[in-house]
């Protein structure tokens, strides 16, 4: 029997990108609104490097929201990546969301990103974040702004810390995306793999302790993953970095930053398993790897000639 003979509405999927500047909470607003940590968080620029995928059931609908890296100007090979991944990602989507922090408004690459909208012909919303900041006039001519520059279909303001407007937000796309079949099963909140979330885990606790020392490019990979007969898990994790100064910051004097590292992502990643969790941290130095076309294809990236 079908879901409408049932008398049930029936079920919708669909993916939604989240684009916007670095830093905008794109990661904050995806966690949230999943009910559970898919993507990394930290107060440093362009922390979200490859795509990643969140998964949301609401109101008989799947939302598949993509969580894009930053959109800036890029610099250097990595930078081009991330921000094709970007744009990529809002080309593939059903419904494009531009976040846009409302404490900074349409300032630098903002401004860009208006301007390059006209070419995604898919839905366009406008969020206006961190609204918990701002007084309502400020937020009321930073929409008509918006507005007028871009044909969205409509604007949310939200708080994507608090959860403030983000159970509008749902409702809306819950009955906005195209009727279907799940793409996932309903227990699912992500793509992404436990070994590689291991790994962001770990590179946010670095970024978190480090992020006034330590240059973004830095690297981690999840060697080893054993599960043990006692049903706890053994992992292994290499942190590149590219220059022996750096590796000296990673370790810290007689090691005690890499053993706080490693604590704080052990404690994480065993409440993500809900099982032990035995983590052996390596740091080694690989210079330049930025250029190296494995390693983007362990970030999910393509490698820009």
């Amino acid at each position: 029997m079908s879901a409408a003979q049932e008398g049930e509405r029936p079920t919708g999927s669909g993916f939604v990108a989240l684009i916007g500047a670095t830093n905008a909470g794109k990661s904050t607003l995806l966690n949230r609104l999943v009910g559970a940590k898919v993507s990394i968080v930290t107060h440093k620029v362009q922390t979200t490097r490859a795509m990643v995928r969140g998964i949301a059931t609401h109101d008989n609908a799947q939302i598949v929201f993509l969580d894009t890296p930053g959109i800036f100007r890029p610099r250097r090979r990595l930078d081009k990546a991330m921000v094709a991944t970007a744009w990529g990602g809002a080309k593939d989507a059903d419904i494009v969301a531009l976040l846009v922090d409302a404490e900074r408004g349409l300032k630098g690459d903002t401004q860009a990103i208006l301007d390059n909208l006209a070419d995604i012909r898919q839905p366009k919303l406008l969020i206006l974040n961190k609204i918990d900041r701002v007084k309502p006039e400020k937020l009321l001519a930073l929409a008509a702004e918006a507005n007028e520059r871009a044909g969205f279909e409509r604007t949310f303001m939200i708080s994507a810390l608090t959860g403030s407007g983000c159970d509008d937000l749902l409702d809306y796309l819950a009955k906005a995306l195209p009727e279907g079949p799940w793409y996932y099963p309903e227990d699912q909140i992500s793509d992404l793999p436990m070994r590689q979330l291991a790994a962001e885990i770990t590179r946010e606790k670095i970024f978190l302790r480090l992020h006034q020392e330590l240059p973004y490019a830095i690297h981690v990979e999840t060697e080893k993953w054993e599960e043990l007969k006692n049903g706890s898990v053994r992992i292994e994790q290499v942190i590149y970095v590219e220059r022996e100064s750096q590796k000296k910051i990673v370790l810290g004097h007689k090691g005690e930053t890499i053993r706080a590292i490693g604590q704080a992502a052990r404690a994480e990643i065993a409440e993500i398993l809900e099982q032990p969790v035995h983590l052996f941290l390596f740091v080694k130095v690989r210079g330049n790897w930025g250029d190296d076309p494995e390693r983007y294809r362990e970030m999910g990236l393509e490698f820009p000639q």
